[in-house]
Parts: structure tokens; C-alpha cells; sequence
């Protein structure tokens, strides 16, 4: 709540014409925008871009903003359609599409899992957390582009089942429907690394 309401009085201070203010929400949420988008277009070159694209789309919209939603909701809304215009073009040009598709991908949890790793873990174990984050990489990459949303929002960035349901303009109903379908998918992926029974997820 406390984060929310810091957000508000920015926004407001933006309305009123002080630019230093929307610096503050860039610094703040240029980060999460930037891995949002990654998971959606899935081509680094073209992330920044994209993401400075939103931020200018959020400038540009904030007049009319009304703060009946949190203003980083209101955000991601525009982050994901911004993300879906440049899926839409990139599959205009099939060499882009595919030079896209088959990019690596070295994603936040890969990175983070290798990071926290301590001096005591063995070879095999630091095999072995390679492999399930390369996994839950590979898996997620497969997924829909709603569904891949959908559980990026509330896997990685934390966002409730509302909160989604508002960014993706669908009912809550579908939210939970495509976030169990992404973990079932991403469970059959990680079942014969974790040795998991079917039902079980990661």
C-alpha cells in the first residue's frame, strides 16, 4: 500500500507538470518493464526499445490517468500491449520472427539461481540447478503468449490474480485457468529432472 500511494503522489506531481517526478517512476519500474517484456518478445536487442516506447506511451497517457488502478498495473497493461504490437510486426517479417524465436535466452532466474550459489555447492549440484533453470527457461519460452503472461505476472513479478486479470483485460476466471495450464506445462518439463509423481509441480 505504501508503495502504491508513493506512486500516487509521483503521478501527481507529474500531472502538474514536474518532469524529475516521471524520472523517479522510470528509475523505479524500468527494470521490471524491461524483464516483462523480455519474456514477451523474447529478443534483448529489441527490449530497450520497447521498453522506452511504453514509458513514452505512459507520459503521454498519464494526464488521463485517474488512479482507479495502481499506477504500476496501469503500466504493465501498457508495457504488454506495446510488447504484443512489436510480436505483431516482428511476425510481418518472418527473418526478424524467427532470428527472435531462436535467440538464447539467458533469463533473470537463470542468472539469479547461478548468483546465490555458494562456495559449498557441488559440481553436481551446480549441474543440477543449471539444468532445472535452463528447464523452467525452455519451458516457459514454449508456453502461449497468454499463458507465458500470465505466469510471468505472477510467478516473476508478483502480481495478484486481480491485478492480472487487469493487465490482460480478461476475467479473473481465465487469469487462474491459463496460470494453472502454464504450471502444468512447466511441471511436465521439470517432472524428469525433479523426479516428481504426475500431480506434484515444481
Amino acid at each position: 500500500m505504501a508503495e502504491a500511494d508513493n506512486d500516487a503522489l509521483l503521478v501527481a506531481r507529474v500531472q502538474r507538470g514536474d518532469t524529475k517526478a516521471f524520472e523517479m517512476l522510470v528509475v523505479k519500474y524500468q527494470r521490471r518493464i524491461e524483464r516483462l517484456i523480455g519474456r514477451m518478445v523474447r529478443d534483448v536487442d529489441r527490449v530497450p526499445d520497447i521498453a522506452q516506447e511504453t514509458f513514452i506511451r505512459a507520459y503521454r497517457a498519464l494526464p488521463k490517468f485517474r488512479g482507479e488502478s495502481a499506477f504500476y498495473t496501469w503500466l504493465y497493461r501498457i508495457a504488454v500491449n506495446t510488447a504484443k504490437k512489436t510480436l505483431v510486426e516482428m511476425k510481418r517479417d518472418p527473418l526478424v520472427f524467427e532470428g527472435a524465436r531462436n535467440a538464447g535466452d539467458d533469463g533473470d532466474e537463470t542468472s539469479r539461481a547461478e548468483s546465490e550459489l555458494t562456495d559449498r555447492e557441488t559440481p553436481e549440484g551446480l549441474l543440477a540447478t543449471k539444468e532445472i533453470a535452463a528447464a523452467v527457461n525452455a519451458a516457459i519460452g514454449a508456453l502461449s503468449e497468454d499463458l507465458r503472461q500470465a505466469v510471468t505476472l505472477r510467478e516473476i513479478e508478483g502480481l495478484s490474480y486481480e491485478e492480472i486479470s487487469e493487465v490482460m483485460n480478461c476475467p479473473i476466471g481465465t487469469v487462474r485457468s491459463r496460470i494453472f495450464r502454464a504450471r502444468e506445462a512447466i511441471a511436465a518439463r521439470l517432472r524428469p529432472l525433479l523426479d516428481t509423481r504426475d500431480g506434484e509441480r515444481w
